[in-house]
């Protein structure tokens, strides 16, 4: 049957690979491995573009597969003429692997008479301290003007895996889901806007005091919550770890991550070995900020621009924010950094309301210090943090065809990301 939904049943051989994995890594007491969503179905996507796709259904449903150097995969889904869709995929290299330059995961969502809802999604491997989880989506907006992807039927997302050549060569991980969300048209028009860029800065000091303890997850669906205050974890070299804070309409995130404060070995000068990143509510790319480490306090930090945004022109980041919810913090530590007792990792965590840059940096509120590196955003709207807008209508997708088509070139120059 063509466009199949997916069953449990599917490719039972990739399931117990992966679990065993999972396990295995446990067991070894080594640094904890990415853990896929509890009960989520095994799945083998069709080779290349074409093919008898799987189907996949909506959210809470989710999928786990395996891609190698140089392959291509492709699912279904079926989408309606009025809900946006999101369709992500986790790639997953395996704790402590070195990847090539080259080696990275593109995603791509195309409609049915093969038109690309957007342009390819490139995520790299390649990182100076280490590879690490990485996820993004490919998106389907249905807007108040229409458009080529507004139309019902069956969608192909297609995930393609780079050259490992220099690196791992051995298949990685997939986690798939597909989330369905409202128009983007009916978000935007619930926000008031405004010219100008948006405040870097946060609005008061840090926060301070007693931090809490918390044991961050091993992957989205275990994501730690964690609400704006302070937090202690330790990460042990290698792993990422993942916790999740809600960012409604209109509130931007703040976030700093303070690296071994109390560490009593300063080891090896290790570029790039700390990160701290951010995915949106339907696992799209946001941001990477990374920072090197010897043993002493290093802090990195992140700033956003506010939730709920139209993207405009603000580039990548404002894509990644422009969905209310809950916003995903990954921490990694490179598994060249030394600790064989983890690394004592300090959060410090703000949600506020948007505010206007100003010419100073300081932006309206004042205090605190400025963090630097977030992208200017274009007109956004500014919402109390009870004025809450929450992505509703999920619904569950039926079968359908697949089609035959092609894929967008794979792009071989792999780019570093401050990331």
């Amino acid at each position: 049957m063509r466009g199949r939904l997916v069953g449990a049943a599917t490719a039972m051989g990739v399931a117990g690979v992966l679990a065993a994995g999972t396990a295995g890594a446990q067991a070894a007491e080594g640094p904890a491995a990415y853990r896929p969503a509890a009960g989520a179905s095994p799945v083998r996507g069709a080779a290349g573009a074409g093919g008898d796709a799987p189907v996949l259904a909506a959210d809470p449903a989710a999928y786990t597969d395996s891609i190698a150097p140089g392959e291509t995969r492709s699912y279904g889904v079926e989408l309606d003429d009025r809900a946006s869709a999101y369709v992500s995929v986790v790639a997953v290299p395996r704790p402590g692997s070195r990847m090539g330059l080259r080696d990275g995961i593109d995603v791509l969502l195309l409609a049915p008479d093969g038109t690309a809802c957007g342009g390819v999604r490139h995520r790299s491997f390649a990182s100076t301290g280490g590879a690490y989880p990485l996820a993004d989506y490919a998106e389907r907006v249905v807007k108040a003007s229409g458009g080529a992807c507004a139309k019902a039927g069956t969608y192909r997302f297609v995930v393609r895996r780079g050259d490992a050549t220099g690196g791992d060569a051995a298949p990685v991980q997939l986690e798939l889901k597909y989330t369905a969300g409202p128009p983007r048209h009916t978000i935007a028009a619930a926000l008031p806007t405004a010219p100008g860029g948006w405040s870097s800065q946060p609005p008061s000091p840090r926060p301070t005091g007693r931090a809490r303890g918390v044991h961050g997850g091993t992957g989205f669906d275990d994501a730690a919550e964690i609400a704006p205050g302070a937090w202690q974890d330790t990460i042990r070299p290698g792993e990422t770890r993942f916790y999740r804070v809600r960012v409604d309409a209109g509130e931007q995130l703040f976030a700093d991550a303070e690296f071994g404060a109390g560490a009593a070995d300063r080891g090896p000068y290790v570029v790039g070995g700390l990160r701290v990143g951010l995915n949106n509510p339907g696992r799209g790319y946001v941001m990477n900020r990374t920072g090197s480490y010897q043993g002493r306090p290093a802090t990195v930090s992140l700033a956003t621009p506010p939730a709920a945004n139209d993207g405009g022109d603000g580039g990548e980041a404002a894509r990644g924010m422009s969905l209310p919810g809950w916003y995903y913090l990954q921490v990694s530590v490179s598994p060249k950094v030394r600790g064989d007792g983890g690394v004592p990792v300090a959060l410090a965590v703000s949600v506020a309301g948007a505010r206007p840059a100003v010419a100073t940096g300081g932006g309206a509120g004042g205090g605190g210090r400025q963090v630097t590196g977030v992208e200017p955003v274009a007109a956004a709207g500014a919402a109390r943090r009870g004025e809450r807008l929450r992505i509703l209508g999920y619904a569950g997708i039926g079968t359908g065809s697949a089609l035959l088509i092609g894929l967008g070139a794979w792009s071989l120059a792999a780019r570093r990301r401050d990331e």
